[in-house]
Order: C-alpha cells, then structure tokens, then sequence
C-alpha cells in the first residue's frame, strides 16, 4: 500500500531587520527543497514580514487567519514554517488550523532521520531528535494517536515518541555515552594519520562535495542531487601528482539555521574539521546566492573556532555557467575575498589540476629540508624515504648513504628516533 503524501503548506515569516526582502523567495524555495527531498508535496506559500513574533502564534492574527483559509483551500494538511517555532506556538497554530505544524529544524531532523546510514550518524541524529523532541512531547503524543507517519514522524527517534520524559532522557545519556566511545575511536584514527596532509571538504548542502570527492579519487561514492544526500564522512587517499599525496574528507553539507541540536550531535565528525591542514571550502558556482551560502557555512566554522583556518575556495559546477560569467566570478572573488580560489568542475577531471597542484603546493610548503646520513645496511630506510620525501640529491661513500630531501615533520621524526641514522 502506498503512503499517503504530505500536502505541505510553506510560511516564510522572518523579522524585517534579519533578512533582505530579495531574499525571502530564496528562502522559500530552498524549504520547497528541503520538504520534495522529505517526501511532501508543496500545495501552496504564505509570507510574512513582522516587526517580532507573536508569542501566541507566530504571524500577526490575521495573517494566522488566512494561513487557515489558505490550508482549507488547498486541502493541505501539513504546515512548515522557515523558522523556529516555540512549542507553545506549535500548540497554538495546530489548534488553530486542524492540521499538523512543524517548523525548519523538526524538518531538517526528520530528513537526516531518513539519509542516515552508518551506526554513528543514526545515533548522532537520533540524540538530535529527542533533544529537540524533550519540550514538545506533550504535543507529539497527539500526532502518534492518529497512528499514522509522515514528515517529522519517522527515523530513528520515532519509537521514543510513545515514551515519557525520564525514558527519553535515559537514552539521551546512552547516547551521549556511545558517541563519546565513537570519538575516542575516531581519535585513535586521527593519531594514524598523523603526519599524512589533510583536507576537508566543507560546503553548503548539494554544493558537490561527494562528487568532487569521488571525481578527484576515483572512487565510487553514493551521489545524488538533493539537499543532504550523504550524512557519513568518507576520507579517501587522492594523487596530488609529483609523488605527493593527500588524505581528503567529505563532510556532512551546511545550510541556514542549521539545527543546534545537530551540531551539537555531529561534533566528533566534525572533530575532522579541526585537524585538517587545509578546509576546501566547496561553492556551487552556478548559485546566483552563493554569497549568501558562503555566508553561512563561515558562520558553522565560526562556531566550531575555524573562522581562521587555512581555506581553499573550490567553486564547483563550472561548466553549469558561461566562460562571461565564470570571468565576472572570478573579479568578483578577488575584490571582496582574500582567500584563494579555484574552478572546478566535478564532472571534468580536467579541470581538477589546478586543485590537485593547489594541494601540492601546500604539501610542499610543510615539508623541511634535511640531510639524511643513512647506513648502506639499513636499505628499509633507504627505500622508504624514496617513497614517502622528496629526493634533491644522494651521495653514496663508504658505508654510507647520504641524501638530501624535503621530509614531512613526522617523517623527520622518524628518521631522527632511529639511533643508526644521523641528520643535519
């Protein structure tokens, strides 16, 4: 039997100081976006300027008003708002309307609720879920009487629904708990790759990370063009050319008003951010609000203290825009953004040099100069600084091997704990 589809009525109702009108219709259809990738089905829009949300029912009671015509009309029986409702005003407008009402976040959750795949992303979600979900019980209990699903009643924190306050804190400590293990574990991973160059990739959801990814290691990943079609972090090695090589992680998408709980809850995936040598910052340049996206992924780094972290804008989808436009780009970034930039287009490796000796030059920067004085008898370490350093020059005399090259600091380290190996 096919479920039944959510007939989704949308409300774009934000404070006049916090955004500019020009862009409430953005706004608007990137929560088109957001509810079509939940699997509801627009059926119509209602927008608001207000000076401050009512504390009763968010929109001026007029406007609430024709939010219930409009909901009669269109036989609609959903309603998202763009902004983040109290529970009391969720309470309000549902008795107001008839119909369920949820906002931005409870949506955004219900989505990561169906993308998540791996162990740690269901239970960093599901942890999102009951914190959001702890003061609206009340309310929820009402939606699980009609015994049906639907948008904001599935994932992971549903069967939590039908339990009261102190059960649901219990598992909330547990999966606190759980994601601490989780991120020592994923600390032991990170000590591994200690000394290998690292980047993250960071970027607005659906601006092409998984592909650019998947393009620049030639490995498969799961793609899709929809908001947050991958919530796992995936790392794969990539060729930097010239014998160099970098690890490369694709991380979960940003987008505006990202829910709190979320962060919170991808903290130690995120814990990847920090210990990158470099951020690649993913643009899709084919977005006339790619300012705006920037915008708010330099907030989500601002909160994570990466405001400062060394960047690469990597804009990607180029072959989405003209060579006219991609030039007007291109002056446009170097007027307002000191930051380096490429253009990339996922879907031509061709175009990826420029990324691939980009990274290069920043594994080449990091590495140092030595002289490496090395036994003729210790041929392990002869042949392993041919793999991993950068050879300049080699004199053999005697006994002795002695090469010049540009090292890692960790493989430095390496060449310095051996007692047999003396370096200048």
């Amino acid at each position: 039997m096919r479920t039944p589809v959510d007939r989704a009525i949308l409300v774009g109702a934000p404070p006049r100081q916090a955004v500019d009108p020009a862009l409430i219709e953005d706004h608007l259809e990137e929560l088109a976006h957001l509810t079509d990738t939940a699997g509801g089905e627009v059926v119509g829009y209602l927008t608001q300027r207000i000076t401050k949300p009512n504390p009763r029912v968010y929109l001026g009671e007029g406007k609430a008003v024709e939010l219930k015509e409009l909901v009669s009309d269109q036989k609609g029986d959903l309603v998202i708002f763009d902004e983040e409702l109290t529970p009391a005003q969720g309470k309000n407008l549902e008795e107001l309307l008839g119909v369920r009402v949820m906002d931005r976040s409870e949506l955004i959750l219900d989505i990561f609720a169906t993308r998540a795949r791996s162990s740690e992303a269901r239970m960093q979600v599901e942890l999102a879920q009951l914190e959001y979900l702890l003061p609206r019980l009340r309310r929820m209990w009402i939606h699980l009487s009609r015994i049906r699903g639907g948008i904001g009643l599935r994932g992971p924190g549903e069967t939590q629904l039908e339990t009261d306050r102190r059960l649901i804190r219990k598992r909330i400590a547990i999966l606190r708990s759980k994601l601490r293990q989780v991120a020592k574990a994923r600390e032991v991973q990170r000590q591994q790759r200690e000394g290998t160059f690292q980047a993250v990739l960071v970027g607005y959801t659906n601006a092409g990370k998984s592909s650019l990814l998947s393009s620049l290691s030639g490995s498969d990943l799961f793609i899709e063009d929809r908001l947050f079609a991958t919530l796992d972090s995936a790392t794969r090695s990539v060729d930097l050319g010239q014998g160099y090589q970098a690890l490369i992680t694709d991380t979960v998408g940003f987008i505006r008003k990202l829910p709190h709980h979320l962060v919170a809850s991808f903290h130690s995936t995120l814990e990847e951010v920090k210990e990158a040598n470099v951020l690649l910052h993913v643009i899709d340049a084919s977005r006339q609000d790619w300012e705006d996206q920037h915008d708010v992924v330099m907030g989500v780094l601002s909160e994570l203290g990466l405001a400062d972290a060394s960047k690469v804008l990597v804009f990607n989808k180029v072959d989405l825009i003209t060579h006219a436009e991609e030039e007007m780009l291109r002056r446009r970034i170097r007027a307002i953004e000191p930051t380096p930039a490429v253009f990339v287009s996922a879907k031509d490796k061709s175009t990826l040099l420029a990324l691939r000796e980009t990274l290069g030059a920043r594994v080449r920067a990091k590495l140092v100069e030595v002289v490496a004085h090395i036994p003729v008898s210790n041929g392990r370490m002869i042949s392993k600084i041919y793999q991993e350093a950068e050879i300049l020059n080699r004199v053999d005399e005697n006994m002795t091997v002695s090469i010049t090259a540009r090292v890692s600091p960790a493989f430095l380290g390496r060449l310095k704990g051996c007692p047999d190996i003396r370096v200048e």
